[in-house]
């Protein structure tokens, strides 16, 4: 991921939680918030209601590679969180994806496409 880092810190976490704005759907909970610096940072979370360690790895990745595929898309300078709920488990990438890209754009963080 060109633009991306990884947030691993709990505070930044919990400070998203509590402070940013939030997007809901079936498969994701996404949390943004805008940082100070100039590119975004990524964090995943995935409980262990979703399933045993090999299902969550696979909804990490897939939740993984629908953002990498996406990040130009993206506007810069954002905290981004994404949440897997149990649903992500049993759904298809391609649902993953399309969840993704919908709570990113209610989010106003996806660009405008210009004609």
């Amino acid at each position: 991921m060109k633009h991306t880092s990884s947030i691993k810190q709990n505070h930044v976490f919990r400070r998203l939680y509590s402070k940013g704005k939030s997007a809901v759907s079936p498969c994701l909970a996404v949390y943004c918030r805008k940082n100070r610096g100039g590119e975004n940072r990524l964090g995943l979370t995935v409980g262990s209601k979703v399933g045993k360690a090999v299902v969550r790895n696979r909804v990490r990745r897939r939740i993984r590679e629908a953002y990498r595929i996406h990040e130009h898309m993206l506007a810069l300078g954002y905290d981004i969180v994404v949440v897997a709920r149990v649903r992500a488990a049993f759904a298809p990438y391609r649902e993953i994806e399309r969840s993704l890209l919908r709570s990113l754009d209610r989010l106003g963080i996806l660009k405008k496409e210009r004609p």
